[in-house]
């Protein structure tokens, strides 16, 4: 017999595939997780048609992985999906409060089921990146055998938190942050769901003030289910109409600011950053305000301040970075209210300093020619000797040292590209005409020409 689908809300694997949805008094968040992969809400650069996870899905062959991305945003639930959609059994653990131990007895059943009904399992490990080496490598090689399918959650960077060994096996997916459309569609649902949400209360919510909690929820669909649901709650036995003031009560100050306009959040950071781009100091400022005094998380700002200081300052002012990162790390040093000052002190050295997207145009130029030209071969003059075979084989040969001339310049210096990339003249530094980089564009220029004159007369 083949092995049963289990539910998308069994805990093991075990359930009745029509097992019914979680009791109405389970939170708001767990009744509406979705059953099915078109019932999902956001992620479509992963699960629209014709999309790597969709395509993988629809033809079983599902890979370990690990699902990246910001709380609320569907690891788990995607999770749940896969097994149901693959006939898996679900086991989950959490890399909090799980040990060695954990692993050993969940993969003991994982083989198992493998050999007595031939049923797969996916194991579910939360939060993957709280796992330690020890615990990782207990996992590598029953991930390699395919006794078990490994999907991870992390909302931090896996290259960073993830070994090696075991990220190697697994694909990254990263999720995004559900917009607002996507989190207001699904506020809609759930007020009309009479099965497993607020359906039977039939209660109406104006169109701005239902964006306004989504926005609230910054991309979190649980968050976002579960101020729905506060709201719903404190709505007087007989009215039928959410109103501004009860979404205060439930949700705070925060709430309101953003149901004022229900996209706030997004375009007070867009008038922020442009408002630094334009070096208009006064309306930068009043922006970072409006941002901390809405409960704005003060690292997201500081994080914004350190991406403008290349972004948009760039070499135009070197110091610009220096400033940004000196005031991101006093921020998650002393916190707010204090940081505030440290803010505001980088987003006026910013606005103020002079501007160059140097650092975006040459990355674009140069990836642009990587992606076109593949792996070009390293010239032979800059490759490293290491051994006497290498050097016998012309490793190096020809290199010029430049601190062995005056100035540590080379006053013949020779392009150090890939030789096909050489030979056109290829160009990807892009310098701007203010700022410390004048200068720096005065001195590049000047190597390029003393490059192609002796090109010239060597020719």
């Amino acid at each position: 017999m083949a092995p049963r689908a289990p539910n998308l809300f069994d805990r093991d694997g075990t359930a009745a595939a029509d097992e019914p949805a979680p009791a109405v008094f389970a939170p708001l968040a767990e009744r509406m997780r979705p059953r099915t992969l078109d019932e999902f809400v956001g992620q479509a650069h992963l699960l629209g048609p014709g999309r790597l996870l969709r395509r993988a899905i629809e033809a079983g062959r599902l890979p370990s992985m690990i699902l990246w991305g910001p709380p609320g945003t569907g690891k788990t639930t995607l999770a749940r999906l896969l097994a149901h959609v693959g006939g898996a059994a679900f086991e989950t653990l959490s890399a909090v409060g799980a040990g060695v131990k954990d692993i050993r007895e969940v993969i003991e059943r994982a083989r198992g089921r493998l050999r007595a009904a031939g049923q797969p399992t996916l194991l579910f490990v939360d939060e993957i990146h709280r796992f330690n080496r020890a615990q990782q490598d207990a996992l590598l090689p029953h991930v390699e055998s395919g006794i078990c399918r490994l999907v991870g959650a992390t909302t931090e960077n896996p290259s960073f938190e993830v070994n090696a060994a075991l990220l190697s096996r697994a694909r990254v997916f990263a999720l995004r942050e559900l917009t607002i459309d996507d989190l207001a569609g699904l506020l809609q649902r759930a007020l009309a769901d009479t099965e497993r949400g607020l359906g039977e209360r039939a209660i109406e919510v104006e169109p701005r003030l239902l964006r306004g909690i989504a926005a609230a929820a910054q991309g979190d669909a649980r968050r976002a289910l579960g101020d729905l649901e506060a709201c719903v709650d404190l709505i007087p036995d007989g009215v039928r109409t959410l109103e501004v003031e009860i979404v205060a009560a439930a949700l705070g100050r925060r709430a309101i600011r953003y149901d004022k306009a229900g996209e706030e959040h997004y375009n007070v950071v867009s008038a922020f950053i442009k408002s630094m781009r334009g070096g208009d100091a006064d309306a930068a400022v009043y922006w970072l305000v409006r941002m901390l005094e809405g409960g704005e998380d003060p690292m997201f700002v500081a994080r914004r301040l350190v991406i403008f200081a290349s972004e948009d300052v760039g070499n135009a002012d070197p110091q610009g970075l220096v400033v940004a990162q000196a005031a991101a790390s006093a921020t998650h040093l002393v916190g707010m209210p204090e940081a505030a000052l440290h803010l505001t002190q980088a987003t006026l050295y910013l606005s103020l300093a002079p501007k160059s997207n140097s650092a975006l145009a040459s990355y674009a130029a140069a990836r642009k020619e990587v992606q076109r030209s593949g792996a070009l071969p390293v010239p032979m003059a800059v490759r490293n000797a290491v051994t006497t075979m290498m050097k016998a084989a012309g490793y190096g040969a020809g290199y010029r040292y430049p601190h062995d001339f005056p100035g540590s310049v080379d006053p013949r210096p020779t392009s150090l590209l890939p030789e096909s990339l050489a030979a056109t003249n290829a160009r990807f530094a892009e310098l701007g005409e203010v700022g410390w980089e004048a200068e720096a564009a005065r001195a590049l220029a000047a190597r390029r020409a003393a490059r192609d004159d002796d090109g010239d007369a060597r020719s």
